[in-house]
């Protein structure tokens, strides 16, 4: 398929669904929930796993340089790594706007974490994955520096096709987990676990020797493993992922790195952990747009997306692409829709200076098309569109929608399907 939606709204939203199904060999349909996700910084993810009784590098958190500087010496480590804590990847070898090379440094003097800290606190850090400008450093994490003597994969996650949370792993870890499942599918083993009976010792002992472990360490990381599916259930993940699951030259197991996946359904009963949210990298507008549980990304094309389910949204950005357009946002009513909902996208999306067309896509299961169609001829009306409007509804009452839109006297431009819907989008900025 050319041009493809962008690279940030992809990996955000095919993540889980992509990482399972590489590992299945397979890719089947996956639900995802229109709700954002739940961004949480590194040193909060660690300290949730320590929390748990998983094994992680003695760390504190700082926010100042001379906090930074206390922290190393109260560490009292041989070694010590300064991290700046932001969410996006590529920290190592990103840029601070203080002149700073790397938002990752190793010393074993307390002052030269302070020195490093005050190029880091307060200053902007360009990677591979921030915006241009970059992203206002407000936290360093300050750690124990340990060696690692060898590198495995562990995870576990909710696979669909199982039913239930499985066990993934993989001898061969600190790499890119996708490529070892391409190139040695041989080294990837999987374990499922019944939910109802949890994970037995020996499934636990058996991941252990799969990832190599022997002697002592084969218990410990056992042990290691158990503690990692407690915590997987008690916080209502999706996913826990350590990479690198390794061990030291002293003999110690670890827990070097990891990514949390969250059930947002399971806000409710894990407040203290949604709590934690960090939103202060989003874009304001994607802010904006959660307020009314819409899930809003910023693309770089001119044509405005308008559409009620995550794999809907890719594939209208993708055909929008495909007939020589760009679209200007990916932008998911999810299913409960309501007529304000459709209101506030629409200002959403006019208040965008890029946007010089709009494409509404709705396929209605279970949204009801005609709540769509009066949410937009009130918004057509009351915020005074001026862009031209394509709009293809399908499903749920759509006739009833047919007529509110016909009869609106609105210049809006219906579409019989998707593949036409994009070229008569991509048409109207031609025309322009």
């Amino acid at each position: 398929m050319a041009a493809p939606l962008a690279g940030q709204a992809w990996v955000a939203l095919r993540d889980l669904a992509l990482r399972s199904a590489c590992l299945r060999g397979s890719f089947p349909a996956v639900q995802l929930t229109p709700r954002r996700w739940l961004n949480l910084q590194e040193y909060q993810s660690k300290k949730l796993m320590a929390d748990h009784g998983v094994t992680v590098q003695r760390f504190f958190v700082a926010d100042s340089a001379n906090d930074a500087l206390e922290a190393a010496q109260r560490l009292k480590a041989k070694e010590i790594v300064l991290k700046a804590q932001i969410l996006a990847g590529g920290r190592g070898k990103g840029i601070f706007n203080s002149g700073l090379k790397g938002g990752v440094h190793l010393t074993k003097d307390p002052k030269i974490v302070e020195q490093l800290a005050k190029q880091m606190i307060g200053y902007n850090l360009s990677t591979k994955q921030t915006p241009k400008d970059g992203v206002t450093v407000k936290k360093v994490m300050v750690a124990e520096a340990l060696n690692i003597s060898r590198e495995t994969y562990f995870a576990i996650l909710m696979d669909r096709a199982c039913n239930g949370p499985v066990m993934v792993g993989s001898p061969q870890g600190g790499v890119d987990i996708e490529e070892v499942a391409v190139t040695s599918p041989e080294l990837i083993f999987k374990e499922e676990i019944d939910i109802f009976e949890g994970i037995k010792d020996h499934q636990a002992l058996q991941m252990a020797k799969n990832l190599g472990f022997k002697g002592p360490l084969q218990q410990q990381a056992a042990d290691q493993i158990k503690k990692l599916y407690n915590l997987f259930l008690k916080i209502d993940a999706t996913q826990v992922e350590v990479n690198p699951f390794g061990e030291t030259p002293e003999g110690q197991v670890v827990c070097f790195d990891a990514k949390i996946n969250f059930d947002d359904n399971a806000e409710f009963r894990q407040k203290e952990i949604f709590a934690m949210d960090d939103k202060s990298e989003n874009e304001p507008i994607e802010n904006e747009a959660a307020k009314y549980d819409l899930k809003y990304i910023g693309l770089d094309g001119n044509i405005a997306c308008f559409v009620n389910g995550a794999g809907l949204a890719m594939a209208t950005c993708d055909i929008i692409s495909l007939n020589g357009g760009k679209p200007a946002n990916f932008l998911d009513l999810g299913g409960g829709v309501k007529e304000a909902q459709v209101y506030q996208a629409f200002k959403l999306l006019t208040a965008d200076p890029k946007v010089e067309a709009i494409l509404v896509n709705i396929f209605g299961g279970i949204v009801n098309c005609a709540i769509i169609a009066n949410g937009i001829t009130k918004a057509c009306r009351e915020l005074e569109l001026k862009v031209p409007l394509v709009v293809r509804l399908e499903g749920t009452n759509v006739h009833e929608a047919q007529r509110i839109l016909n009869e609106s006297g609105l210049p809006i431009t219906s579409a019989n399907d998707l593949e036409d819907a994009a070229k008569k989008a991509v048409a109207s900025v031609a025309k322009k």
